[in-house]
């Protein structure tokens, strides 16, 4: 039986929804793992007693070494495949937590949740897997993928999340780390869905690594999708990492705050996919400034409205249709503009961005929790980051670069 029958009805051959499943599995333990470790906060401070401003370093850190080694890590895979990227990055997302499990103090916390954590995230998440995909699918289907494997990371916070808070309710939080580990073992056979060399290059694939990285570097529009991710980054950060933190000090359960979580997941399952979707239709600079400005509102009536386990969930649930839409439409934007050739590597600087977003996010709550007692201003400074993202986007140029006829291969 050929690729011609359910694959080819949806525009997609069968070794494309092969890539584009795996790779959401793929996504969705590397980052529901990841999203759950906001549970571990206070468990762990008490225990090691590290205060907030300290464990949010740790988080932020691991977020900027993500960052700092994704354009390095998208490179190799552009070149090399996706595939041996996701097992290697499997291999020390395993090494980091179970140096976490066995930390004594914030050193070795640091070492593994932090260092170990924050290189492998780079090679098991979005940017490796998005560019496979991106070369695979037609560029009319390419946002709707991206929105399916997104998805998938909020497939991961949807059942990790709870799942993760069940075993930190049954058991000692080292124990609950090694079984964490044990799922991203899981990862090493799914990366033969998205193994394969990349196909080499023709001249209609764009430029060569240097100077694609020179040409997107001088381009305005690209510095606008990079100050917008920025915000992004903040943003996920800030709320993954304190929002449990919080509705506890506002005196909730930690229940409500492991549930909020899970709903942010669950919400942005059904988000990524529609706001993917829309992108594949519409204006995506359009849709990534209404998507930042909703975030903004969706805080403001958060802070407005008297806070409850009510409210706590209807927030969740909203900010998490919201939640990482941009992923979609922003490396949209950057193969609709650049091309394919090169998006693990062009999308891994502006995931750089998003991480060095994410590193203040979730170091500066801590900073400003410890110096003030609450987290208001950092809510605050959300909102004005929204406004910020939202006006940015809305002058990026969406038309492809142009560029001369022939350019020769590396």
């Amino acid at each position: 039986m050929s690729d011609a029958s359910p694959a080819a009805s949806s525009g997609l051959s069968r070794r494309a929804w092969t890539m584009i499943l795996a790779g959401a599995v793929i996504v969705t333990l590397s980052m529901g793992v990841r999203q759950a470790f906001g549970l571990f906060l206070r468990p762990v401070g008490l225990e090691l007693e590290i205060d907030r401003q300290t464990f949010g370093l740790i988080i932020a850190a691991q977020n900027l070494l993500f960052g700092l080694m994704q354009p390095f890590v998208g490179a190799w895979a552009d070149k090399h495949g996706a595939g041996k990227v996701a097992v290697g990055g499997a291999l020390v997302y395993l090494a980091g937590l179970a140096l976490a499990a066995t930390a004594a103090d914030a050193v070795g916390l640091m070492l593994g949740f932090g260092v170990m954590t924050g290189l492998a995230m780079s090679g098991v998440t979005f940017v490796v897997v998005l560019g496979a995909v991106g070369r695979i699918v037609p560029p009319e289907k390419r946002t709707l993928a991206f929105g399916v494997v997104t998805a998938g990371g909020s497939l991961g916070q949807f059942l990790v999340v709870p799942a993760a808070q069940g075993l930190l309710d049954a058991l000692d939080w080292r124990i609950a780390l090694f079984v964490l580990a044990g799922m991203i073992a899981l990862i090493i056979p799914l990366a033969l869905g998205v193994a394969g060399k990349p196909p080499a290059p023709d001249a209609q694939d764009g430029l060569p690594l240097k100077a694609a990285l020179k040409e997107a570097l001088g381009n305005p529009s690209y510095a606008l999708l990079n100050l917008g991710f920025f915000v992004c980054g903040f943003h996920v950060a800030f709320v993954g990492t304190h929002l449990p933190a919080y509705l506890r000090d506002m005196g909730l359960s930690a229940g409500v705050g492991a549930t909020s979580l899970a709903l942010i997941g669950l919400f942005n399952i059904l988000g990524s996919w529609l706001w993917g979707a829309w992108g594949s239709q519409g204006s995506k600079k359009g849709l990534l400034a209404l998507l930042y400005l909703l975030r903004g509102v969706a805080v403001v009536v958060f802070l407005l409205v008297p806070l409850s386990p009510a409210s706590a969930l209807v927030f969740a649930s909203v900010f998490g249709f919201l939640w990482l839409g941009t992923v979609p439409l922003t490396n949209g934007l950057v193969a609709q503009i650049f091309g394919v050739r090169h998006l693990s590597a062009l999308g891994g600087i502006v995931f750089l961005s998003h991480q060095v977003g994410a590193f203040l996010g979730a170091w500066l709550a801590g900073v400003a929790f410890d110096a003030t007692g609450s987290y208001q201003v950092i809510w605050l400074t959300s909102v004005g980051l929204a406004v910020m993202a939202a006006l940015a986007n809305l002058p990026i140029r969406e038309e492809p670069v142009l560029r001369p006829a022939a350019v020769p291969a590396e």
